[in-house]
């Protein structure tokens, strides 16, 4: 059975790779008005992240189902 876990860490880190490489490679210009902070990129990287949190957690749950083998 498919954790719910695995399509919401897949579909985060997609938008938060789509998020962050915006404001990698976006006009930085657009900065100005939030105190120059790249806004796009810390929340890439926030959501990046989360979705880290949640394909790891998923994989422990899988590892333990087996009963402990990788």
């Amino acid at each position: 059975m498919l954790d719910i876990r695995v399509p919401v860490g897949v579909m985060f880190g997609a938008m938060g790779a789509l998020l962050a490489g915006y404001g990698l490679l976006g006009d930085q210009s657009i900065y100005a008005r939030s105190l120059g902070i790249n806004i796009n990129l810390v929340w890439g990287g926030v959501l990046i992240a989360f979705a880290a949190c949640l394909l790891i957690l998923s994989a422990r749950a899988r590892t333990r189902r087996r009963g402990g083998e990788p």
